[in-house]
């Protein structure tokens, strides 16, 4: 059964965001009384956040597949979506975040770091939103926008002060368990430590962690055994302790060739760029299992020879417990003098300049592409492409207003500048896109609108008479019947009429 895993795939999605409503309010006396479709809510984020409680990436090894909420629909009666509900997923602290091409995204090292996986999509508006003085009365709404769904890749890397290594059987977990309150499994056969261990050691004044990683044997870096999987959890470590078995049943082994052995593992695992090399670091040696008569024999033997190469050792046994308190506080020495070096070197952090985007920067780029049916004219930028994915094709007036926008930031020009004749092949967007063909006179569907400026006969549809209309209708019709009256009396003078008796 998996209990441990430090490295996992996971699929997550963001939330889409909701649709914007298309809506006309009703009052008594006034069925349309103007727009109160209300806007689409956004989708929720997907969160990293490093969390110090949580050790293992088992989790979502179990669920590799999470999803954030969707935002709601907009309503009508002025009533916006919900938004959706962002989904927070804690991971060990020391986690790395890849992308599906391997590069590194965060590196969540302090505790509380949060981190947005996947950004959720945006609501659209409804058309109460777009309503405006030569629109009053939107018959659409935008759409929401999908969210951004991927595969990560989380790695973690155990943070701590001193890391274990050696063969296994070595006595590792048994140096971890004597010196801290960690309780790891602890046996008599190898790679009994199937994962890594941390404990905390408190010696005087100072406290360090401790991580025990599973054994190692020689081709370790090259995946044999277990060490290719867990070598990685000494990288973030400032000194190594190498425990040595001198009690070892084992034929061909002893001290002296076990230190070379995982030496050599130790020098061809490549560290990240800006690290020191593993084997450049602090590196103490302590010699375990003197509770043996012969263990403390072929210690004593083989100590002058370890302290000639500069090394510091210690004859320790966790058992008896002898020697762990003088190694406690070397060990608290040398982490003590590597914090101090990091607090020396720390490098100065760079002044943030804010720079103020420049004036002929529209936010888009217009490239022109050839292929085998011609040259097309290829958009690309954020504003373009979200408003692209809002538009409902299906509207005319809805692909008028989008046709306003991109006018409106200067894509006409662009083309126009790019080469762009009407008919030109223009896409929006990467990959395929929107393709259409296009046409500088494009007119939208405010621009049609029946009425005067300022109206809209869908919203104002009342047929009732001003004041002034009725006036000046009555002296229309008071014109009119005088001049009926002067036309009979002129032909009465004329003698058209006769007097009858």
């Amino acid at each position: 059964m998996v209990t441990f895993v430090d490295r996992v795939q996971v699929h997550v999605q963001s939330g889409r965001g909701g649709n914007g409503c298309v809506s006309i309010r009703r009052e008594k006396f006034k069925p349309l009384a103007g727009p109160d479709g209300g806007a689409g809510g956004h989708g929720g984020d997907v969160v990293l956040v490093a969390d110090p409680q949580v050790t293992t990436l088992l989790d979502y090894h179990r669920r590799p597949h999470r999803s954030a909420e969707n935002g709601g629909y907009g309503a009508g009666d002025y009533r916006a979506g919900t938004n959706g509900a962002d989904l927070v997923l804690p991971v060990p602290v020391g986690t790395v975040v890849k992308n599906e091409a391997g590069e590194t995204l965060v590196d969540l090292t302090e505790p509380g770091t949060r981190f947005i996986a996947a950004k959720g999509g945006v609501g659209g508006l409804g058309n109460l939103a777009l309503a405006s003085s030569k629109r009053k009365a939107p018959g659409f709404a935008l759409l929401g926008t999908d969210g951004w769904a991927g595969t990560l890749t989380l790695e973690l890397k155990t943070i701590a002060d001193v890391a274990l290594v050696g063969y296994p059987s070595a006595g590792k977990s048994s140096l971890i368990a004597a010196m801290s309150a960690a309780k790891p499994k602890i046996a008599d056969y190898p790679f009994t430590t199937l994962h890594p261990n941390l404990g905390v050691v408190q010696v005087a004044d100072h406290r360090f962690t401790v991580a025990d990683v599973p054994g190692l044997i020689e081709g370790a870096s090259e995946g044999k055994g277990l060490g290719l999987d867990f070598l990685r959890h000494v990288e973030r470590c400032s000194a190594l302790l190498h425990v040595l078995d001198c009690a070892t049943l084992e034929p061909g082994r002893d001290p002296l060739s076990d230190l070379e052995v995982i030496k050599n593992e130790l020098a061809a695992y490549p560290v990240p760029e800006g690290q020191t090399a593993l084997l450049e670091r602090p590196q103490l040696i302590a010699l375990n299992k003197i509770d043996v008569p012969e263990g403390r024999e072929l210690a004593e033997f083989v100590r002058p020879e370890l302290e000639a190469q500069g090394y510091r050792v210690f004859e320790i046994s966790t058992v008896s417990h002898e020697g762990l308190r003088e190694l406690g506080f070397a060990l608290a020495e040398l982490v003590e003098a590597e914090r101090q070096r990091r607090i020396d070197e720390a490098p100065v952090q760079e002044r943030i300049v804010l720079q103020p985007k420049a004036v002929d920067d529209g936010g888009f780029r217009v490239v022109t592409e050839g292929g085998s049916y011609g040259t097309l004219y290829r958009i690309l930028g954020a504003k373009p492409e979200r408003w692209v994915a809002q538009t409902d094709f299906k509207n005319d007036e809805a692909v008028g207003y989008l046709a306003d926008r991109l006018q409106k930031i200067g894509i006409e020009d662009a083309l126009v500048k790019a080469g762009a004749v009407a008919g030109s092949t223009v896409v929006i967007g990467p990959g395929a896109g929107v393709v259409f063909d296009w046409e500088p006179t494009m007119t939208s569907a405010a621009e049609v609108q029946m009425g005067a400026r300022g109206t809209d006969l869908r919203v104002d549809p009342n047929g009732r008479r001003t004041n002034q209309e009725r006036r000046a209708e009555y002296h229309n019709l008071m014109d009119a019947k005088a001049a009926a009256r002067a036309e009979l009396e002129r032909e009465r003078k004329a003698g058209l009429w006769e007097d009858q008796q």
